[in-house]
């Protein structure tokens, strides 16, 4: 009889790479490639040329117009209050050409873990960079570690890395758990919050987080599936609710609609179970007591109800006389990077400076 047992010099089995049909890849988890940047190069560079997000991949956006602001120095120490897939990240360090220090804040143990192994293969280590799993609601006690700083840059927005990957439940375009927690270790699911949401609190939801135009059509449907009892477990569910919901629409602008409905929904979730507005209101509350006197700070919002939040904040500070200046108008990135880019298309930048002697 063959011996079976495991040989410690023996090879490991190949791992067969993933099959798909036809010639192109269509699920996050075929496309091995755009998975695995280091390895196919090519194949990233080509994907981001036509315009698109490998899967896994983060794109920063507007990082010129950030730098052009912040105007970092060598010997400066910043914040990246959202650390992501890291692209901001590196561009500041960069700019500090090996002296200084960069601490990077973000909520998710999954990704946060991945790009600090990815900075540090680039000779970012803690000696420069300092990651923190911790929300950026509480960067006064980052501050009491590492600060003030002399600038600061916050994005707002959800890392594609999140939104491609299917297990997140972050997008409605393709089958997964309808989660939409930014810390998968910690809250609920989005799924559990429709659960025990009336019909009244949805539609308040709705409209208060994503100004959705048909707020009550939709949580009429959603309190009508749950009464005949019908589970709302998975991203595919909760937007064929919304595609019943919206049949009256005439069929030529269902689909469109529909899409766009979607999409809203999905951020009223989202903002609710991760409390993404009571996050802003502190990170905001507490920004000027983390810079330095002349110290810098850029915010990236997505949707309207956040730059609202930024704009009043930053107004009512500057009347107070603790900011200096502050962007009177909203800065919007260039139409080639939209080109290049479309989830840059709802960017907007705006930023502020903390008064001296304050």
């Amino acid at each position: 009889m063959a011996d079976t047992s495991y040989n410690e010099n023996q090879e490991p089995a190949h791992k067969r790479r993933v099959r798909y049909k036809g010639t192109h890849p269509r699920s996050y988890k075929e496309k091995y490639k755009e998975l695995q940047p280091e390895k196919y190069a090519d194949t990233v560079a080509k994907v981001i040329k036509k315009g698109g997000t490998p899967a896994g991949m983060h794109i920063s956006i507007m990082v010129k117009e950030i730098l052009d602001f912040l105007q970092i120095r060598p010997g400066q120490v910043g914040l990246d209050a959202t650390l992501g897939y890291g692209g901001h990240t590196l561009a500041m360090l960069k700019c500090l050409e090996g002296q200084g220090h960069i601490y990077g804040l973000d909520v998710d143990p999954i990704e946060s873990a991945k790009t600090r192994e990815r900075l540090e293969k680039l000779g970012y280590g803690p000696e420069i960079l300092t990651v923190k799993l911790i929300n950026f609601a509480n960067i006064d006690q980052v501050a009491e570690e590492g600060g003030p700083f002399d600038f600061l840059l916050a994005d707002l927005g959800v890392s594609s890395m999140q939104i491609d990957n299917p297990d997140r439940g972050f997008s409605y375009k393709v089958e997964g758990p309808l989660d939409l927690r930014l810390n998968p270790e910690a809250g609920i699911t989005a799924a559990e919050r429709l659960r025990e949401a009336d019909e009244e609190e949805f539609c308040g939801m709705l409209v208060e987080n994503a100004d959705e135009p048909y707020a009550g059509e939709i949580a009429r449907a959603v309190a009508l599936a749950k009464k005949r009892g019908k589970r709302i477990e998975t991203t595919t569910q909760l937007k064929e609710i919304i595609e019943e919901a919206l049949s009256f629409i005439p069929e030529k602008e269902r689909g469109e609609a529909v899409k766009k409905s979607c999409a809203r929904t999905f951020q009223a979730l989202r903002i609710d179970i991760n409390s993404e507005y009571e996050v802003r209101y502190q990170f905001l509350e507490k920004l000027p007591g983390v810079l330095k006197s002349g110290g810098r700070a850029a915010i990236l919002t997505f949707h309207s109800g956040e730059d609202r939040l930024v704009k009043r904040s930053f107004k009512e500070l500057k009347r107070a006389g603790i900011y200096s200046e502050i962007a009177e108008d909203v800065i919007r990135p260039s139409k080639e990077e939209c080109a290049q880019n479309s989830r840059a298309r709802s960017t907007k930048m705006r930023w502020a400076v903390k008064a001296q002697n304050v």
